[in-house]
């Protein structure tokens, strides 16, 4: 696997770079913040990669820093998000940066990323904090953590009630539950 590239720039355009190693260009995806930050032709450029490997395609996406990559890989592992999609989420920032953000569930932060609305973006919001555990005493008052995140996510407490009493009592994961009853409100 290709993790790391180091070598002139050749060609760039808004989404990706071709990279020029030891006369082999690479043709590396970047998220469109990074590829604004590079200047034309530089002449020794080092990108850290992920190397996307399928039945039909090869691709490399390419980071700046390693922190980028990190959390690229956190995102791919949330059910949804493809490749696409992880680089521009990844291109916000660190995960520390974003760490306040998404403590206060703003889904906001996902408005200039094509393909992710507004559940879409709160579902990466749980997900991530269920993987770096940032939510821990950050319990709102009242109903529970289900319950609480469905209604920050813009519905009544009424039908996030609703919506939680159609899940399956046996569901104890939190997340598991909420994704459910998006399941359910979305019909």
């Amino acid at each position: 696997m290709i993790s790391y590239l180091s070598g002139k720039i050749i060609l760039k355009k808004d989404k990706f770079i071709i990279i020029e190693v030891n006369n082999i260009g690479y043709k590396v995806f970047l998220s469109r913040q990074s590829a604004l930050k590079l200047p034309e032709n530089v002449e020794n450029i080092k990108v850290f990669c992920f190397h996307n490997v399928k039945e039909d395609a090869s691709d490399l996406y390419g980071f700046l820093s390693y922190d980028g990559l990190e959390f690229f890989e956190t995102l791919l592992d949330i059910h949804g998000v493809g490749p696409k999609a992880a680089l521009e989420i990844s291109a916000l920032g660190p995960l520390e940066k974003v760490k306040d953000k998404i403590l206060a569930g703003d889904v906001k932060m996902f408005s200039e990323i094509p393909g992710i609305g507004a559940k879409k973006a709160m579902t990466i919001i749980l997900e991530l904090t269920g993987k770096i555990k940032l939510l821990d005493g950050a319990k709102a008052k009242g109903g529970s953590d289900a319950e609480d995140a469905l209604v920050q996510l813009g519905f009544s407490h009424q039908q996030a009630k609703e919506a939680l009493k159609s899940v399956d009592s046996k569901i104890k994961n939190t997340e598991e539950k909420i994704k459910l009853a998006l399941k359910s409100l979305g019909k």
